[in-house]
């Protein structure tokens, strides 16, 4: 089985890492979106609300889990049977730090990393820049998903 992992901290989950999932959901047999638990960093949602906005955003997909982790991505990868990551690219700014962690894990285990160019539509989209045009008042809807928009609104009113 050709099984692959997408990482991120998705808080919260957008548009374009959809577009990444779904791209990698019909090249795998199997994605799993790999939910990096960083105990320095205090997100604007729990571990357990964003695995529920994955789990809910990717239901269409038949082949696609969700799951957290801490730790190695690598050592993720290898419990989950996964030989593959799978990376979106906005920028050459991306790249230039995505490779380098790519050549650490193909060091450290031989786990490969694929990069997909993200879709135009997605390329300057970030997690940090959604919330902030949701937190002042503007529009997100073009980008989230509207189970996630709803939470995200909900949450900043809160805060």
């Amino acid at each position: 089985m050709r099984r692959a992992v997408c990482p991120g901290s998705f808080d919260p989950v957008t548009n374009g890492h959809l577009d990444i999932v779904g791209r990698a959901s019909r090249l795998f047999d199997e994605v799993i979106i790999g939910v990096l638990i960083n105990q320095s960093k205090t997100g604007l949602f729990t571990i357990e609300e964003r695995l529920e906005m994955l789990r809910e955003a990717t239901a269409e997909y038949g082949n696609v889990r969700v799951a957290s982790f801490h730790g190695l991505l690598v050592d993720f990868c290898r419990s989950q049977g996964a030989a593959v990551v799978v990376k979106g690219l906005r920028a050459v700014s991306d790249f230039d730090y995505e490779l380098q962690m790519a050549q650490m894990n193909i060091g450290l285990s031989g786990v490969e990393t694929l990069f997909m160019p993200t879709n135009p539509l997605y390329s300057f989209l970030s997690s940090s820049l959604v919330k902030d045009v949701v937190k002042w008042g503007g529009d997100a809807s073009a980008y989230l998903p509207d189970n996630v928009l709803d939470r995200l609104v909900g949450r900043l009113k809160q805060n």
